[in-house]
């Protein structure tokens, strides 16, 4: 099972999930150990596939750093906060969960789109 390591400890994901909010985006960074490669590869495959059936799922995509570290970074997509929530909290992915290699560190955070004039739209 991974270790959850919040990016804000002051409010971890525990207490972004209760907020109500949407569009959503999850990022999540993972750190571990380079032999539990694959098996965490494996594992976030699982969970993607559960997410991807869950309602209000819009998409998703994993990153891996450059370099020898694998230290991964995913991000996805939700049309609202309650969908993610509904996903994050159902007894089957927090089953998954356990899959994940021991040496596993996951930072999850929410985020929402900021409109940034001539640049970015919210």
């Amino acid at each position: 099972m991974p270790q959850m390591r919040p990016l804000d400890p002051a409010f971890p994901i525990d207490r972004q999930i209760a907020l109500d909010a949407g569009p959503v985006v999850l990022v999540n960074l993972f750190t571990l150990d380079a032999e539990d490669e694959q098996n965490f590869l494996k594992s976030w495959q699982d969970d993607a596939a559960f997410m991807k059936r869950q309602p209000g799922f819009i998409s998703t995509q994993l990153h891996r750093a450059v370099g020898d570290n694998p230290t991964y970074l995913n991000y996805a997509v939700w049309e609202s906060n309650a969908h993610f929530r509904a996903a994050f909290t159902h007894p089957e992915f927090r089953a998954k969960i356990a899959d994940y290699p021991a040496s596993a560190v996951a930072s999850p955070h929410l985020f929402q789109k900021v409109a940034v004039p001539n640049i970015c739209v919210a």
